[in-house]
């Protein structure tokens, strides 16, 4: 019997690929097998920098338009002014004549440019009380106040007619303001400017007073000449400062350092996104099964809320640490702080203060974090885009947060109904006994978080898709470059052809 012969054309079979030679050596910037990846790169980099252009553009505006006609919006600042002088029994008998010279002096000043807005009010709106005016400036009515006392008249003439030399000029005038309602804007332009129409109607007033008396014969020099204060100033203002702003040190609490609380609201989902990311990992930190997506949901809301919790007492703590008052209580015998009367740190709820101020800034940092991380979940990961949202955030906040959105252009009116003002607007309230709004500021807190959570539910099963839709574009690639599949099948499949094509041996 003959063997049986195989044959075989070995030199058709396919020799072993080659050995990889290595990455390719760098090249020039000008090599034509860069052409395609130098197109791509600059339009890519010229989208880019247009839209971060185009960004700055848009969104710093926001923050530099709400100062931009700031003085030509001063007359938003409203200040009654109420002239008492010769209206209240015993004095009514005399002829007033220092409540109209200030009025005229007011009037004069309302006409100039950039003036506050200056209001004379009736005493009968106040039903004659000096007080209520205060009151009225504590509840926020009124910017400030400029009062004319019942016995202005009164008391300077019977110091140049009896020689009381107990005269005191500031008794005849009163400015009323509440620095804590608006540092920004009080020590920039409301105190400044009530200060100098002060000083400037005390000098116009002892000009003509002056001269009105030394011109008067009726009058003994003797007398009068034992009073130089009812000749010179004759008449001069006393300031009440309702609620001041006090320490220096709760700047940071109710202004700049709230931006703070949106930045560790917004780096907390980075920080804690990774952790929560185990569940889903059956390799780590040791095999399990994945955790269901909507336990995980619960999981992550549970989590994100309990670390703002304890964030936000961190920091609470840092005013508290710094020695910003939080324990101050009412006078003896009364439920709550006199408005009528310059009180420094009048906190709103006594020694209640802190833990309502924990709970203001933990609403908070809910109501500012929770719309971040929506943005974290919904934006594409592909850029940072995220990144440019809490800039968005930070500044839109900031904006109609820091300033008096009376003294800003009506465009900014939806900034009444952002977070950050609700923080602002209630720390001052708590801290100083300005005009209390919590209800307000808790309740608008309360919808922000509300609305972010109905809208942070979705958004999760939004990012889970993504997800899955990134990891299945690598799958579909990895496959060839990782064990050189695709390569082992061609090789294979040519082999196979190969055998095909070999005659078979005749039987014997």
């Amino acid at each position: 019997m003959a063997e049986n012969v195989f044959l075989f054309n070995l030199d058709a079979w396919p020799r072993d690929a080659p050995e990889p030679a290595g990455p390719p050596a760098p090249t020039n910037f000008w090599n034509t097998a860069l052409r395609t990846t130098r197109r791509t790169i600059f339009i890519e980099y010229s989208w880019t920098l247009l839209v971060l252009c185009a960004f700055v553009l848009g969104v710093l505006s926001i923050y530099w338009g709400a100062l931009f006609r700031i003085k030509q919006n001063l007359k938003h600042a409203t200040i009654a002014v109420v002239d008492f002088d010769g209206q209240l029994a015993p004095y009514n008998s005399i002829e007033p004549s220092v409540g109209p010279f200030v009025v005229q002096e007011i009037r004069r000043a309302a006409t100039l440019q950039h003036a506050l807005g200056y209001k004379i009010h009736d005493p009968a709106d106040y039903d004659f009380d000096t007080l209520a005016v205060r009151q009225a400036v504590h509840h926020e009515d009124v910017w400030g106040a400029i009062v004319i006392n019942p016995n202005a008249t009164a008391l300077l003439r019977q110091a140049v007619e009896q020689g009381n030399t107990s005269y005191d000029p500031t008794g005849a005038c009163q400015i009323i303001y509440n620095q804590a309602r608006d540092i920004e804007s009080f020590n920039q332009y409301v105190i400044p400017t009530l200060t100098r129409l002060g000083t400037d109607i005390s000098y116009s007033f002892a000009t003509n007073w002056t001269t009105s008396v030394l011109t008067n014969n009726s009058l003994l020099t003797s007398t009068y000449a034992t009073t130089p204060q009812a000749l010179s100033p004759g008449i001069a203002f006393t300031i009440y400062d309702l609620r001041p702003f006090d320490p220096p040190v709760a700047i940071p609490a109710v202004s700049i350092g709230l931006i703070y609380l949106i930045i560790i609201a917004f780096f907390s989902f980075s920080f804690f996104m990774p952790i929560h990311s185990l569940f889903l990992n059956p390799a780590a930190p040791q095999p399990h099964p994945p955790l269901r997506f909507t336990h995980l949901i619960l999981w992550r809301y549970i989590a994100t809320t309990t670390a703002y919790f304890f964030l936000s007492l961190a920091y609470s703590l840092v005013s508290l640490a710094f020695q910003i008052p939080f324990s101050n209580t009412p006078p003896a015998g009364q439920s709550s702080f006199p408005t009528d009367a310059p009180i420094n740190n009048a906190n709103l709820v006594g020694h209640a203060t802190f833990p309502v101020y924990w709970l203001l800034n933990f609403l908070g940092m809910g109501a500012l974090g929770l719309p971040l991380e929506v943005a974290a979940m919904l934006l594409p990961n592909r850029k940072p885009w995220v990144s440019l949202f809490l800039i968005f955030w930070v500044i839109t906040n900031v904006s109609t947060g820091f300033y008096a959105l009376e003294l800003a252009p009506t465009f900014y009116a939806w900034g009444y109904g952002c977070p950050l003002r609700q923080i602002v607007y209630a720390s001052r309230s708590l801290l100083f006994g300005t005009r209390s709004q919590l209800g307000l500021n808790f309740g608008v807190l309360v919808a922000w978080i509300v609305g972010a959570t109905v809208v942070w539910v979705p958004s999760c099963f939004v990012m889970k898709r993504r997800v899955a839709k990134q990891k299945q574009r690598e799958a579909g690639i990895a496959p060839a470059g990782r064990d050189g599949g695709k390569v082992k099948k061609v090789v294979t499949d040519h082999a196979k052809k190969l055998n095909a094509r070999v005659p078979k041996a005749p039987k014997m």
